[in-house]
């Protein structure tokens, strides 16, 4: 087999290698842990291997002997059109257990459905019909055409930003859930989006300096898929080891208004409707509500579920005798914040209440806010900022 090791292949080599063996490694971890997620970022590397592979072959000596040229021709190896769905359907999968591909998500595949079945046209017209280069008469690889290059670049920009609009909206869900919101964030997702951000500023960067510096050689251009090589290696070995799943089902409504629906599972038996606005405009609670207000007001003021680190709003809603549904628009509404918001204002209140008591002067600010609710120190310091416009040591200076 024809492979010329020399600095440029052998270095492409080695994380084409690693990525394939993670694709694999991910895929099997999908099928034991049967998480879905992990087999959608299997694919995701699988398709870096495969963008890497024609730089690789290519300084390997394929394109310059036989066989090995029609493979590199006839063979679509950048896939440029499904990475940015893999990239959309894996933070989806990963975000939401009740996520699946159904028949109107293959809409996203048919950009790539199409090259492929172009590439195939090429190969039966040049090696079945004419029997020569006709659409490779140019002798240049057709992955590397312009109009593809291009448009594949914008496919991906595409759906990285419908990714992140996809993961505000998620966070916005959980901050109207959960008291601990900013614990389950995932900050494994921010760190795999920006990966894939910096791949096509990496991109971005290269023309621009091909353009101003006539760098766009072959020995040039190699530098960014090392780079690419780079990242695309950390985001298969930091994805391998991420095990973090949301196990709350869901589906946002298509609508114009920002709505998201629970569905049915262990923590609420039928769906549930909430509201995702980021700022809710206060309103006049109709009077079947505003009842609830009070209960909320009497439930927090003699209770100590603020302290409980874990709560969430099915659990107010139960203690209530009322639903998610329902107690999610009495605190938009009426209090003018989200439930994870609503619960650590009082949490912050315990902390203030215990600051006053000298408590810090027996205690750390840490143990105190952990006593108070709180899991997290940076959540702590946000919360406490928030609410009181000052830091702990400088509310404890000013009292």
């Amino acid at each position: 087999m024809q492979f010329d090791f020399n600095f440029y292949s052998s270095l492409l080599l080695i994380f084409v290698a690693n990525g394939l063996l993670y694709s694999i490694l991910l895929v099997k971890k999908a099928i034991y842990s049967k998480q879905n997620s992990f087999k959608w970022l299997g694919l995701f590397v699988l398709l870096c291997c495969l963008y890497l592979m024609p730089w690789m072959f290519g300084f390997a000596g394929w394109y310059d002997k036989q066989p090995y040229r029609d493979l590199m021709f006839y063979i679509p190896f950048q896939q440029l059109f499904f990475i940015g769905p893999v990239l959309y359907f894996y933070v989806q999968s990963l975000l939401n257990p009740g996520f699946n591909v159904n028949k109107a998500n293959w809409i996203h595949f048919l950009p790539g459905i199409i090259y492929i079945v172009y590439s195939l046209i090429i190969v039966v017209t040049d090696k079945l019909v004419v029997h020569k280069y006709y659409f490779l008469a140019d002798g240049t690889d057709r992955d590397f055409d312009p109009w593809y290059q291009y448009c594949g670049f914008v496919s991906m920009v595409f759906y990285l930003v419908i990714t992140l609009k996809y993961y505000k909206k998620f966070v916005l869900l959980m901050q109207n859930l959960l008291s601990n919101a900013d614990t389950l964030l995932f900050s494994w997702i921010k760190t795999f989006l920006i990966s894939f951000l910096l791949m096509q500023l990496l991109q971005v960067l290269f023309f621009i300096l091909g353009f101003f510096f006539n760098i766009e050689t072959y020995v040039g251009s190699w530098w960014y898929f090392f780079c690419f090589a780079i990242i695309m290696y950390y985001i298969a070995l930091s994805g391998y080891n991420n095990n973090l799943q949301t196990q709350i089902p869901f589906q946002f409504s298509k609508s114009l208004h920002a709505k998201a629906v629970l569905l049915p599972s262990v923590e609420n038996e039928v769906a549930v409707e909430i509201d995702l606005n980021e700022r809710v405009p206060f309103q006049q609670l109709p009077d079947d509500l505003l009842q609830y207000k009070s209960q909320l007001i009497s439930l927090f003021a003699s209770n100590t579920i603020a302290q409980n680190p874990d709560v969430t709003l099915a659990e107010i809603a139960k203690k209530l005798n009322s639903n998610s549904t329902v107690i999610s628009k009495v605190i938009n509404q009426g209090f003018q914040m989200n439930f994870n918001d609503f619960v650590n204002q009082h949490r912050i209140e315990l902390v203030k209440k215990a600051f006053l008591n000298g408590e810090h002067n027996k205690s750390t600010l840490l143990g105190i806010a952990f006593d108070c609710g709180f899991n997290s120190k940076a959540t702590f310091n946000r919360a406490f900022k928030k609410n009181t416009g000052l830091s702990p040591k400088n509310f404890i200076e000013s009292i």
